[in-house]
C-alpha cells in the first residue's frame, strides 16, 4: 500500500461527516514528459505489413483506438448497435503507427502483434478498445489495463488518463478533439497527431507505473487464462453472470457441483487464494457477502491491509455487510486511508455495523495464540443467522444449500 497521509490517528465514524475527497497519500516525483515519437500514417497493405514487422520486435505495444458511436448492425437487429473502428494507434519506443482502419479492410497482419502472447499490449480503459478490436477479429492475448492499475493505487476518480499524466509527468492532456468525427477523410494533421499522442503517453505511463508500482501493475496482467475456481463462481468474477447468487447455487447443487454448504465455503475460500486480479477478487468479496458466508471472515480480514485499494475497500464492505462486529476496530484505521474509495467504504461498513445493533448472530470473534497470531472462532445460530430485513431469498438459499 502507498504511504498514508500523516494524521493524528483514526477518528470514529460520524454519520453526518462527509469523507474527504481525493487522494491524500504521497506520490513519486513527476518524471520527464514523453517525447514526440516518429509518427507514420498507415493506409495501404504494404505500409501495414511494414508496421507489423517493426512492432513484432517490441516487448510492449501501447494501443489506443478511435471509433464512432454505435450504429445498427442490421434492420432486423432490434436496435442493437456496434461501434465502428476508425483508427488504431500503436506506439513503441520512438515510433507510433496510426492505422486507417476504415480504408484498410483486412487487418489480419495485426494479429501477429495483438494476438501474440509474448507481446504485452498496453491499454488505458481496456474494455471498449478490446470490444471494438474484436469486432474486426483482433483478439488481445496479453494486456495490461493501466486505468484499472491506476484505480487500484489512487482510486476511481483519480485514474483517468488526463489525471494520471498530470500526476506522473505534470502535463495536461489536450482532450479537445475527443468527440470529433474520426470517420472524416482525409484527416487533418492535427487530428492524426492528437490520436498518436494518446498511444505515446500510454506507453510512457506504463514505464512510470512499472518503475514505482511494479507489484500492483503485475496484479493487473491479463493473459486470458481461466481462473482456478469452481465453475459456478467464474461468471461472478468476470461480470457475465445473468442470475442471482441464490439461483447460481441452486443450479450448481442440481448439477452436483455443490454438494452441501461446506462445499460453498470451500470453493469460495479456494477462490480467495487463487484469484489475484484485484477487480475479480473484489467481485468475489461481493459474492461472499451476498451469500452471507460469515465463516470466511478470517479470510477477509487480511485484505484490509492489501496493496490495492480495490481489495481494501471490498473487504471493508464485505465485513460490514456480514455484520462482523469484531472487525470494527480493524476497519476504523481505513477512515484515514489515502484512497477516497477506501475511506468511503470503511465509513459505510462502520455504519452498517453500528446500525445493526450487534450485527448478525453469526460473528467471528478474534483471539491470539501463544505465538501472537490472531485466530478466529465463529459463533453461529442456524435459526437466526440472517436478519429478516435482508430479504427472503437468503432464507431460501439456506434451505437449498444446507444438507
Amino acid at each position: 500500500m502507498s504511504e498514508k497521509a500523516a494524521s493524528t490517528g483514526p477518528e470514529p465514524p460520524d454519520k453526518n461527516n462527509e469523507v474527504a475527497p481525493g487522494y491524500l497519500g504521497s506520490t513519486p516525483p513527476p518524471g520527464h514528459p514523453p517525447q514526440k515519437s516518429k509518427r507514420q500514417w498507415v493506409e495501404r497493405p504494404d505500409q501495414l505489413q511494414h508496421a507489423v514487422n517493426t512492432l513484432k520486435q517490441a516487448r510492449v505495444v501501447a494501443i489506443d483506438a478511435e471509433f464512432t458511436q454505435g450504429r445498427p448492425r442490421s434492420q432486423n437487429d432490434g436496435g442493437s448497435s456496434v461501434p465502428r473502428l476508425a483508427l488504431l494507434q500503436l506506439a513503441i519506443d520512438q515510433q507510433c503507427f496510426v492505422v486507417d482502419t476504415l480504408r484498410l479492410h483486412n487487418l489480419t497482419p495485426l494479429k501477429a502483434v495483438i494476438e501474440n502472447p509474448d507481446i504485452s499490449i498496453l491499454l488505458h480503459g481496456a474494455g471498449a478498445d478490446i470490444r471494438v478490436m474484436a469486432e474486426r477479429s483482433l483478439h488481445v492475448a496479453h494486456y495490461y489495463d493501466l486505468e484499472a492499475t491506476s484505480r487500484s493505487i489512487f482510486g476511481q476518480h483519480e485514474s483517468s488518463l488526463a489525471a494520471m499524466l498530470y500526476r506522473a509527468f505534470a502535463i495536461r492532456l489536450d482532450k479537445s478533439l475527443q468527440r470529433t468525427d474520426w470517420t472524416r477523410r482525409p484527416l487533418p494533421p492535427a487530428m492524426i497527431a492528437y490520436a498518436a499522442r494518446d498511444a505515446e503517453v500510454t506507453l510512457a505511463l506504463y514505464y512510470w507505473l512499472d518503475q514505482y508500482y511494479h507489484d500492483i501493475l503485475k496484479l493487473h496482467e491479463n493473459r486470458n487464462q481461466p481462473e482456478a475456481v469452481s465453475v459456478w463462481i467464474e461468471p461472478f468474477l468476470y461480470g457475465t453472470v445473468h442470475t442471482s447468487p441464490e439461483m447460481a447455487v441452486a443450479e450448481a447443487r442440481a448439477q452436483g457441483i455443490i454438494l452441501n454448504k461446506a462445499q460453498i465455503y470451500a470453493d469460495c475460500r479456494a477462490a480467495l487464494t487463487n484469484v489475484t486480479h484485484p477487480m475479480r477478487r473484489n467481485r468475489l468479496l461481493r459474492l461472499i457477502a451476498d451469500l452471507s458466508l460469515v465463516q470466511l471472515a478470517p479470510d477477509l480480514v487480511p485484505l484490509l491491509h492489501a496493496h490495492t485499494s480495490d481489495e481494501r475497500a471490498g473487504s471493508a464492505r464485505a465485513l460490514g455487510r456480514l455484520g462482523i462486529k469484531s472487525a470494527h476496530d480493524l476497519i476504523v484505521p481505513l477512515l484515514q486511508d489515502p484512497v477516497h474509495d477506501v475511506r468511503k467504504s470503511a465509513q459505510t461498513a462502520l455504519r452498517n455495523l453500528e446500525d445493526k445493533g450487534g450485527g448478525r448472530q453469526q460473528r467471528a470473534t478474534p483471539s491470539k495464540t501463544a505465538e501472537g497470531l490472531r485466530s478466529w472462532v465463529v459463533e453461529t445460530s442456524d435459526e437466526a443467522s440472517v436478519p429478516g430485513d435482508e430479504g427472503d431469498w437468503k432464507a431460501r438459499l439456506r434451505s437449498i444449500i444446507e444438507p
